[in-house]
């Protein structure tokens, strides 16, 4: 069917941008052709960022960008582009601290208003078609934006100028300086921290915080290792409460598995539908954590079924992972996941009632009159109370799911985004190692080896650098910081589970690069995009976490591994110096500073290097691995192919049986040669 409209869109491979190809808005990308057109015809430019799974933006974009009239003004009043914000997070970045600093909030979709020369002067999130939720309606924000740029243009450069002098200066955030920073490296600083995070938890559905809850994965991660190394009950049970109640609630798919972005209620029943790759491989490395502590079959069975959703639905013909499933089809949020009664009953038959009975369902529906599938009752206590074993309940459950996935499977899907991201699968490749090293499926260690030689042999560029994205065979999108920092990390999680030394040869060499072409000599810290890009009005420096890791927090752990395994002094001393002049931030919000807070945790509690060598030094690290030790480096040698400070000097016996070492800062006991002596002594 022929389309009416058809925009600058058309040539573009992000499906965000595909969906707006055919408005009657004239979309650009961003790019030098409408850079270039605003200042020829001094019009201001309206940038309106969002993403593929974001339901509000589908919403605005059918009320006011397929509406011809709304198109009409659009037009003529401005240049108007559409960013993805997966593809472009430095725009994202800036533009969203633009509007947050002008309107106290943010989200997506992000509409602001730049002059001509890029600089924002006015934006929000979602405006409606007509006057509602005391927000002004579209066209009124479209006709008094423009107004006030033909009438006040003096006025409005110069708030344009003052903000992105803001937008500037707010780099320093949370960052002391040099003479100001104190160690935050001590027992007490860390006990501050914990009870931080644990003053703000849910003790009753876990998490942190009220509605909307987001799984805050790193403070769940943080107490979890707290408890390890202090025995801390609280922090245990509140790591443990907070994944208990994702893992039985509606924002994980009980079905098919996987995660979705976050609950919009305090008890996790119902969730922004959109599933997304970080999310997911987030969960996984500290349900990997979970699992070592407790060995709670409950934590592996996720990590099974979550893998089984990313392998089935996320993984590409070339072994890439795609970015996110759409919260939305048929125009409807959640109808994908969701269940009337009637259709499970006709589904299941005999067995309907006590499978809504588990998973709350009922005629009335439990949300929106229709049915989220969650648990109310353990396994457990369900089964004891209905004459079963755990063990027939469970066997009944998955022959019911099976059933259930089937029906599933006929439904319109909801839209997959098929771009396949740098960062977010390097976080997936950390998550496999994680897995692999928790259960020890060497499927899960493959697929780590294997994306990452997709991404090594479709994202290099001649010189070195990486790109960000990659679709349609062609990569494109200079990499930016976080990109490289979850690279470097995933380089080092595969040579711990594979024991190939030339991964960490090669995260040695990435980290030279960012250095070279992302750090802020003045501070030691890093900015979001590399020295050679032109078209933002700022280089950025992220320093907090968000939904995903802070770039600069992963350097600093990076930089620490890396400075041991290779004996580089300065190294250590940047990582050192990035944490103590973000301290008080750390120590007073550790919600928003996690990585960091692990990272200062791991350099407190000192790092144990663990050594083995010998003809077969391999066949032991998966008894280290499944062990929970989480301020370990451990490197393995076998061949002596490769020299490592840790490795050098150290052999098996006379024999060449393998022989074990436990070192701190170089400094090694004697061999043992038992992986039980080995454990003992960790």
């Amino acid at each position: 069917m022929p389309h009416t409209y058809t925009n600058h869109l058309i040539q573009e491979t992000s499906p965000y941008l595909l969906q707006h190809a055919h408005n009657p808005v004239n979309w650009y990308p961003w790019g030098e052709e409408a850079l270039q057109k605003a200042k020829s015809e001094d019009k201001p430019i309206l940038v309106s960022i969002g993403y593929a799974a974001c339901h509000w933006c589908h919403v605005m974009e059918r009320e006011s960008f397929e509406d011809e009239s709304t198109a009409a003004m659009m037009n003529e009043y401005f240049i108007n582009i559409k960013i993805d914000r997966e593809e472009r997070p430095d725009l994202d970045h800036i533009y969203m601290d633009a509007v947050q600093a002008m309107t106290g909030s943010g989200g997506w979709p992000l509409n602001v208003f730049l002059t001509p020369d890029t600089k924002p002067f006015f934006g929000g999130t979602y405006f409606p078609p007509a006057r509602a939720y005391n927000r002004a309606s579209w066209k009124e924000i479209l006709e008094g934006v423009y107004k006030g740029f033909q009438e006040k243009r003096e006025e409005i450069i110069s708030q344009a100028e003052s903000l992105t002098g803001h937008l500037l200066s707010s780099n320093a955030f949370g960052i002391q300086k040099p003479g100001e920073a104190s160690s935050i490296f001590s027992d007490e600083q860390l006990q501050v921290i914990a009870t931080k995070l644990l003053a703000n938890a849910d003790t009753e559905w876990g998490g942190f915080g009220q509605a909307p809850k987001f799984p805050q994965s790193f403070s769940i991660q943080y107490l979890l290792r707290h408890y390890h190394f202090t025995k801390d009950e609280a922090s245990l049970r509140q790591a443990l409460l907070s994944l208990d109640k994702m893992i039985d609630g509606g924002i994980y798919d009980q079905l098919g598995g996987g995660f979705a972005r976050y609950s919009t209620d305090n008890e996790w029943l119902a969730p922004h539908f959109e599933k997304m790759l970080y999310d997911n491989a987030l969960l996984v490395i500290v349900m990997s954590e979970a699992f070592q502590i407790t060995k709670n079959p409950k934590y592996a069975n996720t990590i099974q079924h979550t893998l089984a959703f990313i392998t089935r639905e996320m993984l590409s013909d070339e072994n890439g992972f795609y970015s996110a499933l759409d919260a939305d089809s048929e125009g409807v949020e959640g109808k994908f996941y969701t269940w009337s009664k009637q259709e499970i009953d006709a589904v299941l038959g005999e067995e309907a009632e006590l499978f809504n009975n588990y998973y709350d369902v009922t005629g009335n529906g439990n949300w929106e009159h229709t049915n989220i599938l969650w648990v109310t009752q353990s396994i457990q206590e369900f089964a004891s109370a209905h004459g079963l074993t755990p063990e027939a309940w469970e066997a009944k459950l998955a022959v019911a799911r099976e059933k259930l996935m089937q029906q599933r499977s006929l439904r319109i899907r909801p839209l997959l985004d098929d771009k396949i991201l740098l960062g977010w699968n390097a976080l997936m490749i950390t998550a496999f190692a994680k897995a692999y090293a928790a259960l020890g499926d060497s499927a899960y260690r493959e697929m780590a080896i294997q994306n990452m030689a997709f991404l090594e042999s479709k994202f290099i560029n001649e010189d070195g650098s990486w790109h960000h994205t990659y679709k349609n065979g062609i990569a494109r999108i200079p990499a930016f910081l976080d990109d490289y920092a979850y690279l470097i990390q995933s380089y080092i999680h595969l040579q711990e589970i594979t024991g190939e030394g030339e991964y960490l040869v090669k995260a040695k060499n990435l980290t030279h690069w960012v250095i070279t072409h992302f750090e802020e000599a003045e501070t030691g810290f890093f900015f979001y995009t590399h020295n050679r890009q032109t078209d933002v009005i700022v280089r950025k420096k992220e320093v907090y976490d968000g939904a995903v890791p802070s770039g600069n927090a992963v350097m600093a752990f990076n930089l620490l591994y890396l400075s041991i395994v290779f004996e580089i002094p300065e190294w250590t001393e940047r990582g050192h110096s990035q944490l103590n002049s973000l301290g008080k931030a750390i120590t007073g919000y550790p919600g928003s500073f996690g990585v960091w807070a692990i990272t200062a945790q791991l350099i407190t509690k000192g790092i144990l290097e663990i050594a083995i060598t010998g003809q077969h030094a391999k066949d032991f690290l998966c008894p280290v691995l499944e062990r929970f030790i989480p301020n370990k480096i451990i490197q393995v040698e076998e061949t002596k192919s490769l020299i490592f400070p840790l490795l050098a000097g150290k052999t098996g016996d006379k024999e060449g049986k393998t022989a074990f070492y436990l070192c701190k800062n170089y400094a090694c006991k004697a061999p043992f040669f038992t992986i039980e002596a080995l454990l003992a002594n960790v």
